[in-house]
């Protein structure tokens, strides 16, 4: 079924994961349908550089009447404007993953920070200097981000992931039945990037992924990986995949990561 932009919400599926034996973890399955008016764009990582994302935006012709931007996680941490995340996340046109950034904030706002690593060495410093209230905020925020997603196009459903897929079947995926090892895939994983896997991900025509930070986007299968550094302004760049076309889009002149 086709959707008109705006004018029906996203469908979600929520399945309960406990992380680590932590704070059990809702995995919420999102899935957007087409948007018949305008584009829309996925992008890696931002990393609390929402500045330097408009700036790329504009450069090339983003419309928020009618586009849609699809962020793949890792939205906080290492930037200087980390606490604008909630302004974000209120844009219509924004819609966002949960990365293992994301989930080490909010389990730190939960005040039961993620024990295999501190976050604040991560450039996670800026939510300690932030008052309680606003830190209970961005909290119940992230925690409610899903962890994929998949959006419909013309050509085919495309998914999207912070990390890496645990599966060769993306309807595993949409069917929620994840291990604690595969939640931890999905955040945090680097394997398939890292050993130049191009196994083809079942049932899905193409996944999008932000997180490994790379100079130039990248594809392997029908994966993208498209972190190019663009929350490192005067060194990476913002990469956006244009979901129905699946060509990736640099704004002219963007430097690269060396």
């Amino acid at each position: 079924m086709d959707f008109m932009l705006h004018r029906s919400k996203p469908t979600s599926v929520w399945f309960t994961v406990t992380l680590y034996q932590a704070i059990p973890m809702q995995y919420r399955y999102v899935h957007h349908g087409r948007n018949l008016r305008g584009t829309d764009y996925a992008v890696g990582d931002i990393h609390g550089c929402f500045s330097a994302l408009q700036r790329a935006l504009d450069a090339i012709g983003f419309d928020p009447a009618c586009d849609r931007l699809f962020a793949l996680g890792d939205l906080v941490n290492r930037g200087p404007e980390s606490g604008q995340v909630l302004d974000w996340l209120d844009k219509p046109w924004f819609h966002a993953l949960c990365g293992n950034h994301d989930f080490m904030v909010w389990r730190d706002a939960e005040e039961d920070p993620y024990p295999h690593v501190d976050h604040r060495q991560h450039g996670g410093e800026w939510l300690g200097l932030l008052p309680a209230n606003q830190r209970r905020l961005i909290g119940q925020r992230l925690r409610t981000l899903p962890v994929a997603a998949e959006v419909d196009t013309a050509a085919g459903p495309v998914g999207l992931l912070h990390a890496e897929c645990p599966f060769d079947d993306w309807q595993h995926m949409r069917e929620g039945a994840l291990s604690q090892q595969d939640l931890h895939t999905c955040l945090w994983a680097r394997t398939r990037f890292r050993t130049h896997d191009a196994t083809l991900i079942q049932n899905i025509r193409a996944v999008a992924h932000g997180h490994m930070t790379i100079a130039q986007a990248r594809k392997l299968g029908n994966r993208f990986y498209l972190d190019t550094g663009g929350w490192m302004p005067g060194h990476g760049h913002f990469t956006f995949l244009n979901l129905a076309t699946l060509e990736w889009i640099v704004r002219d002149g963007a430097p690269a990561l060396a």
